[in-house]
């Protein structure tokens, strides 16, 4: 699974990875501090492509807007559905009900300067064989291998809060997912899974809204981008830390 991720280039570096007008850069983008620790419920930049509000018919566009990670379906009672959602299984988006619709219609980019992930190391010598100990864990740093922007492929969803009126800017709730796939050779000693992490030539069908299941399916098979890794400080297992620090390498 992907349930930390660093996110600290700036929006508009962002914007021009991505081919995004710094017009359709939401302002809310750019006030969103850097982190080196993302978490689940926090908010998250991501790349969408969309018609205008209040223009079906107009030219569909390309943004750069905030959205929760932990997808909340549109027929959810609460938002805290979307705590279980932070990631979507490339085996189960056709077939599981909260992501069938976003995955046909509503999909984005997660952009990301790497990933961590926890690789479960050997109990430590003398250690309970109860079960009760906490297996030991070594976390990664996993970034692209050329130092470019990681596009993780996502799902995006709109959420409707019952409770707050018709005209309250807050009663919509934007939620993202990330897609997740068998973990590459070269990943598999760490992790079982990896996110989805597609090459620019497939950016523009996955983001395309006219671009179907079917279509969007072909590109799942995509080869993952090359990737490197290192161990790195226990720090970042606590949300609470974020600093460039966490990236160091460790012994």
């Amino acid at each position: 699974m992907c349930g930390r991720y660093a996110s600290f280039r700036e929006a508009q570096d962002l914007a021009d990875a991505f081919a995004i007008d710094a017009a359709l850069v939401e302002p809310a983008v750019r006030e969103l501090a850097p982190s080196w620790n993302v978490a689940p419920t926090q908010d998250v930049r991501i790349v969408v492509e969309r018609t205008p509000k209040g223009e079906p018919d107009g030219p569909v566009e390309r943004s750069l807007r905030l959205a929760r990670w932990g997808l909340v379906p549109s027929w959810a009672k609460d938002p805290s559905v979307g705590n279980r959602m932070i990631n979507a299984r490339v085996e189960s988006l056709v077939d599981k009900p909260a992501f069938a619709k976003p995955f046909a219609a509503r999909r984005c980019l997660v952009p990301a300067d790497g990933y961590y992930e926890w690789k479960k190391l050997e109990p430590a010598p003398g250690s309970s064989p109860s079960g009760r100990a906490r297996t030991p864990k070594q976390p990664y740093y996993i970034t692209p291998a050329d130092d470019d922007v990681a596009a993780l492929a996502g799902l995006y969803e709109f959420w409707r809060d019952p409770s707050r009126a018709a005209d309250d800017p807050r009663r919509w709730l934007v939620s993202t997912t990330i897609v997740t796939m068998p973990a590459s050779d070269d990943l598999a000693g760490i992790h079982d899974r990896m996110p989805l992490v597609l090459p620019r030539s497939a950016w523009d069908a996955w983001l395309d809204p006219s671009v179907g299941a079917e279509g969007a399916s072909a590109l799942l098979g995509q080869t993952p981008e090359l990737m490197r890794f290192r161990e790195v400080s226990s720090l970042v297992s606590n949300v609470n830390n974020d600093s460039p620090a966490l990236l160091a390498p460790v012994d």
